[in-house]
């Protein structure tokens, strides 16, 4: 009627939609991981059960999990925050098998993992169907079972800790070098004999304190100057194996800045069986000596008393090689065979003194570097003109040749021809008294190390470089700057070098 007329004629409730085939778009509710169990979306009864859900459906960013069983209810997935990795339970999920190679890592993270069907394994790259094609065109991931994001691989693994770090798996670790350094020459080739010792002395079991080492190294550090010493077999020795002529002593006498420090080296006479006893008893004969004096000695030092010094020293000398002549006489010995050069350096412990004495008999050699230069400042006798200086004192008492001068007349005596004949003339004593600067090195040695100094300069360019910078070197370095070996000379080296801070 009129009434119906204005309400027009009613709508159905529910109309049912027209069944046709499902929005390409809009995955089926149990495959959305944001759709629970509580979905209010409606759902249509009456439409027919379709196929199951294909494994991977089409989505625009990222492919949706396969379809699982009645999964619980689950909540939007937030953000990743950086470094966190998800920890699934191992009772729910299966071991993960290894991605493909070419796979992406998954950005969705299933409830559960559906059955697979029977056939080859999931590793097979074959084994799995090709994911249909997107709308847009975007290639969705290769479906794969549920694993951790996959993260690509790194050159190392972060640490668990940031105040630990983790070296690289491929980083090689220095390994010491096995190789044994072998001793250095100058010159025009290497020498003839072996830089090693090869045979060892002969021994007698009677007499076993006569043995001696084939190396003797020391040193020492009082106020400003720092010394090293050190004796060596020399290379023709080592190879004949006799044993080694050169003997060396260091010693300190006194105590805090008074002390006194003696450096005594000797070389017995070649190709005398006792030479290496001769040289030993020189040093102990002139350390004893010395010792005894150190008070005065180190006195007169300090107080640069240069004339008592050459006098004193000089008497000390004479004593200590007059008790060598007496023991060789007892020996039944000739003095000629028994006997030794000896020269000595004593500095003192004061840092305010820097007057360093030389004084000895014999042929060997004293240097001095200075300012990347070396100088010989070996003391000459026998020229001798002016008034006494430093390093060589008063005038000779004898000539050269033996002749004693009577006052100022010049008048020799001549000799009786009733006495015996005179012995030999012996060897000049000589004395210097020098003071140091810092930054000087002063090398005192023996004629196994002087003569090649002196004739190769080779040698003297590398002792240069080794000791002008770089303040002294340790005891090992020092043993290894003096085995520097030089075609054609093959004696024992004994040295002792004084680096002035």
């Amino acid at each position: 009627m009129g009434s119906s007329g204005s309400a027009g004629p009613s709508a159905p409730a529910d109309p049912p939609a027209p069944a046709g085939p499902p929005r390409p778009a809009d995955p089926p509710a149990s495959a959305r991981p944001w759709a629970g169990a509580d979905s209010s979306a409606p759902v249509d009864p009456s439409a027919p059960a379709g196929p199951s859900a294909p494994p991977d459906p089409p989505r625009p960013a990222a492919p949706p999990p396969p379809a699982g069983p009645s999964a619980p209810a689950a909540f939007p997935l937030g953000p990743t925050p950086p470094g966190y990795r998800a920890e699934v339970p191992p009772s729910a999920v299966a071991p993960p098998a290894p991605p493909p190679p070419t796979a992406s890592p998954a950005s969705a993270v299933p409830a559960a993992v559906p059955p697979r069907p029977p056939g080859p394994p999931l590793d097979t790259p074959a084994a799995l169907p090709p994911p249909p094609a997107s709308p847009g065109g975007a290639q969705p991931d290769t479906w794969a079972p549920h694993t951790p994001a996959a993260e690509p691989p790194a050159a190392a693994p972060s640490p668990t800790r940031p105040d630990l770090s983790v070296p690289a798996p491929y980083e090689p670790v220095p390994v010491a070098s096995q190789e044994r350094p072998s001793v250095a020459h100058v010159g025009s080739g290497p020498p003839t004999y072996d830089a090693e010792p090869t045979a060892l002395p002969p021994a007698d079991p009677d007499g076993l304190d006569d043995l001696v080492s084939d190396t003797v190294l020391d040193g020492a550090r009082y106020g400003t100057s720092t010394l090293r010493a050190v004796s060596v077999r020399g290379d023709s020795a080592r190879y004949r194996g006799e044993p080694r002529r050169d003997a060396l002593l260091t010693a300190r006498f006194g105590t805090a800045e008074q002390a006194l420090v003696l450096v005594a080296m000797a070389t017995g006479a070649r190709a005398t069986p006792g030479a290496h006893r001769a040289a030993a008893e020189a040093c102990r004969w002139i350390g004893r000596a010395v010792g005894r004096s150190h008070a005065r000695l180190a006195e007169d030092i300090r107080a640069a008393r240069r004339g008592d010094l050459k006098s004193g020293l000089h008497r000390l000398t004479d004593r200590s090689l007059g008790k060598l002549r007496a023991s060789a006489a007892e020996q039944g010995v000739e003095p000629e065979d028994y006997t030794a050069s000896l020269r000595c350096l004593l500095l003192t412990a004061d840092p305010e003194c820097r007057t360093r004495v030389f004084f000895g008999v014999g042929d060997g050699g004293l240097f001095r570097l200075r300012d990347g230069e070396w100088q010989d400042i070996e003391p000459r006798t026998g020229d001798t003109v002016g008034e006494p200086v430093v390093g060589f004192g008063s005038l000779p008492h004898e000539t050269p040749e033996g002749d004693r001068l009577t006052m100022d007349l010049g008048i020799t005596t001549p000799p009786s021809p009733y006495e015996p004949a005179p012995a030999p003339p012996r060897a000049p004593f000589r004395f210097r008294a020098s003071v140091a600067r810092p930054g000087d090195t002063l090398l005192l040695c023996t004629g196994g190390l002087a003569d090649p100094l002196r004739g190769e300069p080779g040698l003297c360019e590398h002792l240069t470089t080794r000791w002008s910078t770089g303040g002294p070197p340790g005891l090992a370095a020092f043993l290894a700057d003096t085995q520097v070996r030089v075609k054609g000379y093959a004696d024992d080296r004994t040295a002792a070098a004084v680096w002035e801070a």
